[in-house]
């Protein structure tokens, strides 16, 4: 076995137009070179879209935007992180906006507010911590290597005693959701 524990790659983008499809491309880009498999890598470009478009949108929204050429014209970035965990690729991105991610249940016709619903649905386990050295905070999400098929439940992925994995960090496991509708979410987006 190789050292996957040891694999992680960092992107810093800036929030513009085109820095979700640069994190898609980068993390599929990534994930094929330490040889993941063609649906696990599909996950993780719907996992890292979602997450980054949520960074884009917060960031512009957190706080009041600064003039293009201020003194303060520092551009607005957020952070990607792919990282091999054991039997997980474990996709994190640091944004400047303290506030949390929200799990909204969203109808299957809305246009917007299905990211949060959407990494809970495609993920072995998410969750968000505050960012350490700077403002902001990580929201991460997990994606079993070893896929179980579609009929099984995947909780032997998660711990049953309930414990987090990280100290510290609110963790979200296997949000109950109703199976039908995550799948016409998915339809939807695929229609997009």
């Amino acid at each position: 076995m190789h050292h996957e524990q040891s694999r992680r790659s960092r992107l810093v983008l800036a929030d513009t137009p085109n820095a979700v499809a640069l994190a898609r491309l980068h993390a599929a880009d990534v994930l094929a070179g330490w040889g993941v498999a063609a649906e696990v890598v599909e996950t993780a470009r719907l996992l890292v879209s979602e997450l980054a478009t949520n960074a884009v949108r917060h960031s512009e929204d957190g706080e009041e935007p600064a003039p293009p050429y201020s003194s303060q014209s520092d551009v607005r970035t957020f952070e990607l992180a792919l990282e091999a965990v054991p039997g997980a690729i474990r996709l994190s991105v640091w944004d400047r906006d303290v506030r949390p991610p929200v799990l909204k249940e969203v109808g299957v016709d809305a246009t917007g507010g299905r990211g949060i619903f959407i990494v809970a649905a495609l993920s072995r386990a998410w969750g968000y911590y505050p960012a350490r050295s700077a403002t902001g905070k990580v929201v991460w999400a997990e994606i079993a290597l070893a896929s179980t098929g579609p009929g099984e439940d995947h909780d032997a992925m998660t711990s049953s005693s309930g414990q987090p994995a990280t100290d510290g960090c609110q963790m979200f496991e296997d949000a109950r959701v109703e199976p039908n509708l995550i799948g016409r979410v998915l339809v939807g987006i695929r229609e997009l």
